[in-house]
Order: C-alpha cells, then sequence, then structure tokens
C-alpha cells in the first residue's frame, strides 16, 4: 500500500481563514467553524490557541445543536426519547453538540468577513438534518458574528446554539479583572452534571451577582446566568476589564440568547487555567 504525500502537513485546525480591518485581524477555523484568535491593535481579545494546536476547552467553538450539557445525553423530543454519545463520560453528560470538531465549509468570503457553514446529517442520537451557517464580521464596532439554522429535514427538530470564547484583558490570570455580568439569576446545579430541570435562583446579594463589576478574585465560576438586563437595543453586555490600565472587552448578545455561561477555567490543563474566562452565550440551558 502507498501513501500520497502532500505539501505539508495539515493543521489540527484545518484551514485558516484570515479576516483583517483596520488594526482588527481574525482567524476563523475549518474545523468546528470556530475563532481560533482576535487582536486589535497589540491586544489579544480572545485567549485563544496557535495555529499548530488542536483546539482544547472548547475555545471559540460554536456549540450546536445543543449548548451546555445534557444529562447521561438523553433527552425527549416530540415523545420519542433520544440518547447521544458521551463525551464526558466520568460526569454522564453529552456535551457542546456535534458540529465543534465537524469540518465546515466556506460560503462566501471577503478580507472583512467570512460566512461559514456546516450540515448536520442525521445520527444515532440526533437523526435530523440541519444546515448552520455562521457569519464573522469585522468592523468599527469589533467583531460581529451572526447565525442561520434551517432546518432542511421532513419532520421537526430540536435546536440549542452556544458560542465559546475566551475573553481576556491581558491579565496573567482572570482573578486580576474586573466582571459585570447583567443577570439576577442563575442556574442551580448538582455539580458540573447536566442540567436537567435545574431551577433558576437569585443571585442578589451573593458572591455571584456581577450586576456591580467586581473583581473575580479566586471565585471559582462555572455558572449559568439568566434572567439578563438589557439595554434599549434588547442586547445583554457582559464586559471584562483590567484594574491595571482599564483596557476592556464587551461581549453582547442579542434577544436570541437568553442564558451566558461564565468559566473561569478551573478544570482546564494546569497551564491553561485561569488564563482567560470563557463567556458563552446560549439559546437554552
Amino acid at each position: 500500500m502507498t501513501m500520497a504525500t502532500g505539501p505539508g502537513p495539515v493543521l489540527p485546525s484545518g484551514r485558516q481563514i484570515e479576516l483583517a480591518w483596520g488594526d482588527q485581524w481574525a482567524v476563523v477555523t475549518e474545523v468546528g467553524g470556530g475563532v481560533r484568535s482576535y487582536t486589535a491593535g497589540t491586544r489579544a481579545v480572545l485567549d485563544g490557541f496557535g495555529a499548530g494546536e488542536m483546539c482544547r476547552g472548547g475555545r471559540g467553538q460554536v456549540l450546536a445543536p445543543w449548548p451546555n450539557r445534557l444529562s447521561q445525553g438523553r433527552y425527549r423530543f416530540d415523545g420519542v426519547e433520544h440518547q447521544l454519545p458521551l463525551e464526558e463520560p466520568a460526569l454522564g453528560n453529552a456535551i457542546h453538540g456535534l458540529v465543534r470538531w465537524a469540518n465546515w465549509e466556506v460560503l462566501e468570503q471577503a478580507s472583512d468577513r467570512v460566512v461559514v457553514g456546516h450540515r448536520q446529517h442525521p445520527r444515532p442520537g440526533y437523526p435530523f438534518t440541519l444546515d448552520l451557517a455562521v457569519e464573522y464580521h469585522l468592523a468599527a464596532d469589533g467583531l460581529t458574528v451572526t447565525t442561520t439554522a434551517r432546518n432542511v429535514g421532513d419532520r421537526t427538530l430540536p435546536f440549542g446554539l452556544g458560542f465559546h470564547p475566551y475573553l481576556s484583558v491581558g491579565t496573567d490570570h482572570v482573578d486580576q479583572a474586573i466582571l459585570c455580568v447583567p443577570a439576577r439569576s442563575r442556574l442551580e446545579t448538582d455539580d458540573e452534571r447536566g442540567h436537567g430541570d435545574a431551577p433558576m435562583v437569585a443571585v442578589a446579594e451573593s458572591a455571584l451577582d456581577f450586576t456591580v463589576p467586581h473583581p473575580i478574585g479566586d471565585l471559582r465560576l462555572d455558572t449559568c446566568f439568566g434572567d439578563l438586563l438589557r439595554g434599549t437595543d434588547d442586547r445583554a453586555r457582559v464586559v471584562l476589564a483590567s484594574r491595571d490600565d482599564g483596557a476592556a472587552v464587551t461581549l453582547w448578545m442579542d434577544a436570541s440568547f437568553s442564558y451566558v455561561m461564565v468559566f473561569t477555567g478551573d478544570t482546564l490543563a494546569p497551564e491553561r487555567r485561569r488564563r482567560g474566562l470563557a463567556v458563552e452565550p446560549m439559546t437554552c440551558a
């Protein structure tokens, strides 16, 4: 048996799609259709990963057709029970959807924008057909991400969406950063297990109330927030800021996203723990 050789090794995240506008630069990857890096001027806006690395910890990934976790990988839809593979076997969870390791194709491309797409075909645990298109667009107001999801099968399907960027304001660890999350409640979960029918509980007068910005400190967050406060434009804004120089990153989400997961990365590999703050907009919990 012989094997053909190409011009060089394929990068772990596949084709690298570079976008530029002014002093902003972003890289979208073929594998997972997510953002590997995003810089503005000399600052890294995201705590991403290198071109020669495999994505770990969900960095910049698209989470569909569900974000977060499904306990035991089981769900019921239209009266039918479905069983998904468990990607967190120790905790008994199916986590972060089905598309983050799939190959995505470029549908449209310009110097400052790209639209990548993926067709999710029926598979065990998710016997539905779904087309996804995600647009990344750099402009004066930053990086805007817009998603289109279309059912191209012959029956209704369950669908949820999320994203998994790790924000950075140049601090060595997130402990030194100031966080504002405009949320009045959080999901009360059993350790790190799937959320199921977990209740929402108020965050007022607790350490998890970030409606008034304050330092993260040594607080360990792997927390789903809800009841988001929104501006007149119907957007909710999470802000991470540096105490040292005032640098700040704002992540906004429109009314389609009712929840946001915030993760300080305490369970990541030691060299990546608490280096960036995962802020994950989600349409469902």
